[in-house]
């Protein structure tokens, strides 16, 4: 197949965003999900690489490996199902034309990076797919949602920076030479390493470096809310990937440090998420756990080199898994806010709810053995609590979010979902079933996950955190107010770095003389001179051009 059509996958985008501007969004915005099909269909069916020499040596676009291709897939289904929900939402805002615009942006940003096959076509599309997010995260009004953008930007500009830093040096490091190939196979710096890690981590969002994430969510518009946490914090994971060498000592001896912090941010996402008291900040919270199992993933490849093949693999499933979840769900808590949710939609959304805590039949359970399989090649059989842990804690979590949307439908105003933005919706709420059928390597993990042993293992830590909620609803345990209110430090340091930059550059100068008195003196000067004013200019110019000839 040509590898010309390569160019319509940021090239769609593109073309929708200019008819954007011609037509206006009342006109052509239930239409920009199309954009969306040409990497879609280019992931089934995909072309020869593409060598662009003109925009810088070694700059090729393709999806040459099982690994691209099923991120290009799942980015490319979301975004089209995000599309499609968000022309509900943004129907009556004055503001959505300058929504799409970063919409398609930012989906162009997104495509880009998955494709790229050299570092600047990388750097390029994840550059632009960040900053235009900001526009997603502040675009509702408020001072929630400028707090939200203004910590997002600043993160966000602090790991452009790292990354680009870390690029130069990897530049550097591989004798000038841009392509991804190149780079996994060439031994990495310890600050090379150090400021990749930090950057691609900020986008990621795992612990320590989550900090933006339970604010931005919150307050972006659902749908934006979808594609940042299904697909565009999975950018950072995709670019530790591609950047980081596949064998490498010094990430070796990073391994533990990565594990311990894959660990804590599995668990510390749970902890919080339990104590929120809105929807989206709890799956904000779910989505730091989550983001722990995929660095998980890449230290257990980095930590056994032969491993490798097997952890793009499951990279590849858990990423597809969690992705189109939590889209769903996102899509879910927007619409319990704004419409009546039948038992249907219930239904639904228990669908990716319960594939997150990896309940059988699901993908969550393929994707929860492999990872098992993955811990136990490692030697790491004491982290198999951790496995059960996380089943648990999910598993609360999912409970306790049921619990707030329901909480949402108390309102005896909500208007009945449109059907337009519901169906896309009920499209992701399904793929966590359907998909494991239809793609072979998620249906031979399933499969594998149906022996009776397999499913009492998988369904124990779920039946745990049913009793555990029904003995908590039995005794009627509220949160305590202190912890339903935790502080931010990420937002007061946001907050005091705005202050510290509004500030002026220069002190004003003080008023330190008398206006007054002066004033007095320049009329008694201006009257006593008033009457030979021109005479007696004359007559000084007159003696400096003497003082000049006689000099």
């Amino acid at each position: 197949m040509n590898g010309l059509l390569w160019l319509l996958v940021p090239g769609a985008p593109l073309l929708a965003g200019m008819l954007l501007v011609c037509a206006g969004p009342r006109r052509c915005a239930s239409w920009l999900w199309l954009s969306c099909l040409p990497a879609l269909a280019l992931c089934l069916w995909p072309a020869e690489p593409l060598a662009l020499p003109a925009l810088w040596p070694g700059a090729q676009w393709a999806a040459d490996d099982p690994l691209s291709r099923a991120w290009l897939g799942f980015s490319a289904l979301l975004w089209a199902c995000a599309s499609r929900f968000a022309v509900t939402d943004m129907a009556h805002d004055d503001r959505q034309q300058r929504f799409w615009i970063f919409w398609l942006l930012a989906l162009l940003g997104n495509l880009l990076l998955v494709i790229a096959g050299d570092a600047g076509s990388f750097y390029a599309g994840f550059t632009l797919m960040s900053l235009s997010a900001y526009a997603l995260v502040a675009h509702q009004r408020g001072p929630a949602p400028r707090q939200a953008g203004r910590l997002y930007l600043q993160l966000a500009v602090l790991g452009e920076m790292l990354i680009y830093a870390g690029m130069l040096m990897r530049i550097h490091e591989a004798g000038g030479a841009l392509a991804l190939e190149v780079w996994r196979e060439t031994p990495i710096g310890t600050w090379s390493a150090a400021l990749l890690l930090v950057g691609f981590g900020l986008k990621a969002g795992f612990w320590p470096l989550h900090v933006w994430l339970p604010l931005a969510h919150p307050a972006a518009p659902a749908a934006a809310s979808a594609v940042l946490s299904g697909a565009m914090i999975k950018a950072g994971i995709l670019g530790l990937w591609q950047f980081l060498p596949a064998e490498d000592p010094l990430l070796r001896e990073w391994t533990p440090w990565l594990l311990a912090a894959g660990a804590i941010s599995a668990l510390y996402g749970v902890a919080l998420g339990l104590l929120q008291t809105r929807s989206k900040a709890l799956l904000a919270y779910s989505s730091i756990s989550q983001v722990g199992y995929l660095l998980i993933i890449l230290a257990l490849a980095w930590q056994q080199p032969g491993y490798r093949e097997a952890a793009a693999v499951l990279l590849a499933l858990y990423a597809v898994h969690h992705g189109l979840a939590k889209g769903a769900l996102f899509m879910g808590a927007g619409l319990s806010t704004r419409g009546r949710l039948r038992a249907w939609h219930w239904l639904c959304l228990a669908l990716p709810a319960l594939a997150l805590a990896g309940l059988p039949l699901t993908s969550g359970a393929a994707v929860k053995l492999l990872l098992k399989d993955g811990i136990e090649a490692g030697h790491l059989a004491g982290w198999m609590l951790l496995l059960v842990l996380g089943s648990t804690g999910t598993m609360l979590l999912m409970l306790r979010l049921l619990w707030l949307m329901r909480a949402s439908q108390r309102q005896t105003s909500l208007p009945p979902l449109v059907a337009g933005q519901s169906m896309p919706w009920l499209l992701l709420c399904l793929m966590p079933v359907a998909l494991p059928w239809a793609w072979p390597p998620l249906r031979q993990a399933m499969l594998d996950s149906l022996p009776l042993y397999a499913i009492w293992a998988a369904l124990w830590p779920a039946l745990l955190a049913l009793a555990i909620s029904g003995l908590v609803w039995k005794m009627g345990w509220q949160l305590p107010t202190r912890l339903q209110h935790l502080p931010n430090p990420a937002r007061v340091l946001s907050l005091r770095l705005m202050r510290l930059l509004q500030r002026p550059l220069l002190p004003e100068l003080g008023k330190s003389m008398d206006e007054q008195r002066w004033r007095r003196s320049e009329r008694h000067w201006n009257r006593l001179w008033h009457a030979g004013t021109v005479a007696t200019s004359a007559w000084i110019i007159v003696l400096l051009l003497m003082l000049g000839w006689l000099g």
